[in-house]
């Protein structure tokens, strides 16, 4: 796991520079979330690097045009906070006002483990901001993504933690029971049947674009900003400093995904450090992938604009 390579000719220790070397990216706009720190402001810096315009979102505009000024190459910002409905269908708007083809959407933003129960919508936060912002976000941007576009979603191991329901369809709100890291785990399985259901709506049009998952790895972020020390400790200890990816390594399967010609027409996949892997087996259910997506389509028509 720790070693070598796989058929993609990259494995763990790939960083994102390693997997898009050669690869020229001019002409491309490819957006990024969460671009202000960890894996997506070292997925812009070498997306950027490689000729691409990235469009970077973060909470604030501020931020994210920050993040762009702090990398070398053709960047933009612009305000998504994806807990807000109201951010992120502005900021659907801002990208289709600015004329721009998008040829690649990487979602990458994301909280994991939050101590406490927290909503937005009567639904749990982890799940409103990892998956429901993210579905308005890149299915909003469907008519400017290429003919051959490429969505990438930025998922995790961590969806084997996810509830034996897969989708507590019932108590989307927590109500009922809440623990940080099956919270966490049901966002990121929602990240995968995402993937794979809008890989399948693409397949079904005729379309070439393509619709893909992926786990990034160990990695020390902000994203862990919010666990309690103790767990922090003990989940580092665990895993060993072998275990822990560098940002440049962590952000590498997404770099991959987005710009490597090797994948161009894979689509429905979940990756791990480069290549294709096997998710747990209710991640890929078609039925439950229909089923979420049918009900976040319910969610999202109940917002307020």
């Amino acid at each position: 796991m720790f070693a070598g390579k796989g058929p993609s000719g990259f494995g763990y220790g790939s960083s994102a520079e390693d997997v898009t070397e050669g690869v020229s990216l001019a002409g491309k706009t490819i957006l990024v979330t969460g671009c202000n720190s960890g894996l997506g402001l070292e997925t812009t810096r070498v997306l950027a690097k490689r000729g691409a315009h990235v469009i970077g979102t973060a909470r604030t505009a501020d931020k994210a045009r920050d993040a762009g000024k702090s990398v070398q190459g053709d960047t933009s910002g612009l305000a998504c906070e994806l807990s807000d409905p109201r951010s992120v269908r502005a900021c659907v708007d801002a990208v289709k006002a600015s004329g721009r083809e998008l040829d690649v959407i990487i979602a990458n933003a994301g909280i994991m483990a939050l101590p406490k129960r927290e909503t937005a919508h009567g639904i749990e936060l982890q799940l409103f901001t990892n998956h429901v912002g993210h579905f308005m976000l890149v299915t909003g941007l469907l008519d400017v993504l290429a003919d051959d576009g490429r969505v990438v979603i930025v998922s995790s191991e961590a969806h084997r933690s996810a509830p034996k329901e897969t989708i507590r369809f019932d108590d989307l709100g927590a109500e009922k029971s809440y623990s940080p890291w099956v919270a966490y785990g049901q966002s990121k399985i929602a990240n995968i049947l995402f993937a794979k259901e809008l890989a399948q709506r693409f397949a079904a049009s005729g379309s070439k674009r393509t619709a893909n998952a992926l786990h990034p790895g160990i990695i020390r972020t902000n994203l862990a900003r919010h666990i309690n020390p103790i767990s922090a400790t003990v989940a580092l200890a665990l895993a060993g400093p072998i275990a822990l990816k560098s940002v440049g390594e962590g952000a590498a399967t997404q770099c991959h995904l987005a710009a490597h010609p090797g994948v161009a027409g894979v689509s429905g996949e979940y990756f791990s450090h480069c290549n294709v892997a096997k998710p747990r087996a209710d991640a890929r259910d078609p039925e439950i992938a229909k089923k979420l997506w049918a009900r976040t389509e319910e969610i999202v028509a109940a917002l307020p604009r």
